[in-house]
């Protein structure tokens, strides 16, 4: 998949960069996270940190064997 980056300007899709695409081309558009979009999830998933306190002492190495069964680090 080729990837542009752009702006909205007038209701409109503009490219930073020129490109030649066939007329009738489908095109997808994905918002781009704003740091404040960022900033808020950040804050959101903190009010979870530290609550849990009855996790092994090596959870944090060894996650995916807990989680998978993989072997431990």
């Amino acid at each position: 998949m080729t990837s542009f980056r752009g702006h909205i300007r007038n209701g409109v899709v503009v490219l930073d960069e020129p490109a030649s695409l066939p007329e009738g081309s489908e095109v997808r558009v994905h918002l781009a996270s704003t740091d404040e979009q960022l900033a808020s999830l950040r804050e959101g998933l903190l009010k979870f940190a530290g609550i849990v306190d009855d996790l092994p002492e090596d959870f944090s190495v060894n996650h995916d064997s807990y989680l998978y069964g993989t072997p431990r680090e």
